[in-house]
């Protein structure tokens, strides 16, 4: 498997933990423990960067949706939202647009047939803020 497609995989497990989390109510790191297999380590430092940045995106995404409070938004928008810009918090790699481009996959593939449109606004906005 290729490096890129390695990566969004990884995207891809790291969302799936953030909802298994999200429905069970338990922290990242309770979830990650309760693993009978660890994940790969770059789902692993993605998690870790929700842990990590997980209030401040949450504020960043809230601001950034103007007139879409956090718990009106769909779960898995609001979690790929969470996702990327805490991987935009994280630091300098990778790119804005390829963190962008993962987002918008991410959600047109578990979401609504809007979400990609929705996360790719919201997430633009934060990306701006976050890297300027």
């Amino acid at each position: 498997m290729d490096d890129n497609r390695a990566r969004h995989s990884s995207r891809e497990r790291a969302l799936s933990l953030l909802y298994e989390a999200e429905l069970k109510q338990l922290s990242v790191a309770d979830t990650l423990a309760a693993l009978s297999v660890a994940p790969d380590p770059f789902t692993v430092e993605l998690l870790g960067a929700v842990t990590a940045h997980g209030a401040r995106a949450e504020a960043l995404v809230a601001d950034a949706s103007v007139d879409w409070p956090l718990d009106r938004m769909a779960v898995l928008d609001r979690l790929v939202l969470k996702l990327a810009t805490c991987e935009l918090l994280a630091g300098e790699q990778p790119p804005v647009a390829v963190v962008l481009d993962e987002a918008v996959e991410l959600a047109k593939t578990y979401s609504t047939e809007d979400s990609g449109r929705f996360v790719n606004g919201v997430l633009s906005t934060v990306a701006r803020q976050v890297r300027g």
